[in-house]
């Protein structure tokens, strides 16, 4: 069990492997980071249920390394974070501090890449192609085609429209291959709606 202290946040989503870069202004999470630097550079990234100032979390989030920080006027600060593993919230702590902490099960540190079925990765690339032409988005498929399957994946998840549930969906799906088929399950749900004049799941 390690302990950790979190950053509530809804529709961010921090994937293993991946890089999310933050705007801390609060000074609760700037005084986070500052702990967070002055011990191990790490923060766990985890997904409130609903609004409030101290909500219930989803279970399940991802522990971050600050590789990169800058320090702004009045406290502020911009961080690049890289996802290192999924946790699993196992109780809230009861601590002095502005932030939240809890005691988390972390994930062991995945050491190989995960790799899809060239079917699997065509029909990604396919749905993502149907969905970004049905929402008018601009997208370099030549660079796209370059990414490996891990960055091509969690890229997309962490990038998508989706809101909040949905995004967590993908966090908790426990395998790359899962992860890409509930992608493109989302996007054929996200496209049915924008066909029929409603509302993307922001």
């Amino acid at each position: 069990m390690s302990r950790v202290s979190i950053f509530p946040l809804p529709g961010a989503l921090l994937l293993p492997g991946m890089e999310l870069p933050l705007h801390i202004f609060e000074p609760r999470y700037q005084a986070m980071i500052h702990d967070a630097m002055a011990r191990d550079r790490r923060i766990g990234m985890i997904q409130p249920r609903e609004e409030g100032t101290k909500p219930a979390l989803f279970d399940v989030g991802c522990l971050g390394h600050i590789t990169h920080i800058e320090a702004l006027e009045g406290g502020r600060y911009n961080i690049l974070l890289k996802g290192l593993a999924r946790f699993r919230v196992v109780r809230e702590l009861d601590v002095p501090t502005a932030f939240r902490q809890i005691e988390a099960d972390v994930e062991p540190i995945a050491q190989e890449d995960e790799i899809l079925s060239a079917v699997e990765r065509a029909a990604l690339e396919q749905e993502s192609r149907r969905f970004a032409d049905a929402l008018g988005y601009v997208v370099d498929w030549t660079a796209v085609s370059r990414l490996d399957d891990m960055a091509l994946v969690n890229g997309i998840a962490q990038i998508v429209p989706f809101d909040p549930a949905a995004k967590q969906t993908l966090l908790e799906a426990d395998t790359l291959g899962e992860r890409a088929d509930r992608i493109i399950q989302l996007m054929q749900i996200v496209g049915r709606i924008e066909r029929d004049g409603g509302a993307t799941m922001q």
